[in-house]
């Protein structure tokens, strides 16, 4: 009843409140260490049904040693809101940012596979969501809700210490095609998620695309601020800057000079990362609660950026990938979790 007046009242464009992931297809994993639920891909019922990121993977909590690193960074959604408003105590997100977790977006030029040569009318495409219409000949906005012409076939696979996701979609009109497969694994004996992924290409054209995951942390609900510390391998140069009365860069780390409070944020872009998958090792630690994770992957980083407000604090990683016709593209990053001293 709770999520059929939910959808109701999204459907008259009015503000509802997060609803726990009871309230949509889900599945729980655990190793013993860790205990994980996940939103599953559902078109009709699903949690995240928009058109930014990627529907696999989609993690509502992730439980460890008494710590969660994950959840909701918004208190109600609304299709009438541009990204996100703060509304009082509330931060209001629009449905196609109302995501959780390590959610991922697929990007190719800073806008979407086919998006360039799509006419108003025609389609291009978003992976790990689906074929999409272009309404106009405006500029791409991932922050707008696209209508949904196919979301290919999706299946889910659930076993005790993971979920696989297999995407398959085809678009004759473009020429364009693949098999995306994510799974979501708990490493036995150890607090380690690892998340898998392969990209297949089956269409008649080379897919560029840059994929990043938006890390939504939400560490026992901690604001930014001093007690975290974000640590990298090698030497950070900004080629955004931080904002001055908020945070600074110090050598290979990141670090806040105030919490997060109100409608503060703290923002930038880095440079100095090299074509070394070592480089792809990023440390998050809050002294305040003693816990702590680390983000590694298998790949070289193409860009890295971190977006912060008072109830999340993100780190954003980019891959790059080009894949032939028949080829395939795979990564895989390992999430270590742990407590501090």
């Amino acid at each position: 009843m709770i999520l059929r007046t939910a959808v109701a009242l999204a459907l008259l464009g009015l503000s509802v409140p997060y609803l726990p992931a009871a309230g949509f297809p889900n599945a729980e994993i655990s190793n013993g260490d860790i205990r994980i639920k996940l939103y599953l891909p559902d078109s009709k019922n699903g949690f995240y049904r928009s058109t930014r990121f990627d529907w696999s993977g989609v993690i509502a909590s992730l439980e460890y040693k008494g710590h969660n690193y994950y959840g909701p960074w918004f208190q109600k959604t609304d299709p009438n809101v541009y990204d996100f408003v703060y509304e009082g105590a509330d931060i209001v997100a629009s449905p196609f940012s109302a995501t959780t977790g390590p959610a991922e977006e697929f990007q190719t030029n800073g806008k979407a596979l086919g998006w360039d040569e799509a006419k108003p009318g025609g389609t291009f495409i978003k992976i790990g969501v689906g074929v999409l219409r272009k309404p106009s000949d405006a500029n791409y906005d991932h922050c707008k809700t696209y209508e949904i012409v196919d979301p290919g076939k999706w299946t889910v696979k659930k076993n005790r210490d993971s979920v696989e996701f297999i995407q398959e979609l085809s678009d004759p009109s473009t020429g364009y095609g693949y098999v995306y497969h994510k799974i979501v694994r708990l490493t036995k004996g150890k607090p380690q998620m690892v998340l898998e992924h392969s990209l297949q290409n089956t269409g008649s054209r080379p897919i560029q695309t840059t994929v990043y995951n938006h890390n939504f942390l939400v560490l026992d609900k901690q604001p930014p601020g001093p007690d975290f510390v974000i640590t990298f391998p090698f030497q950070l140069q900004p080629l955004r800057a931080p904002e001055k009365d908020v945070g600074e860069i110090r050598g290979n780390q990141i670090l806040y000079l105030k919490t997060l409070e109100d409608r503060a944020r703290m923002t930038t872009s880095l440079q100095g990362l090299s074509e070394k998958p070592s480089d792809y090792d990023i440390r998050i630690e809050n002294k305040k609660v003693g816990g702590g994770m680390r983000i590694t992957g298998d790949r070289p980083l193409s860009n890295v950026a971190l977006w912060s407000i008072r109830t999340t604090l993100s780190v954003e990683p980019f891959n790059a990938m080009t894949i032939p016709p028949a080829g395939e593209f795979t990564w895989k990053l390992t999430y270590d979790y742990y407590t501090l001293k």
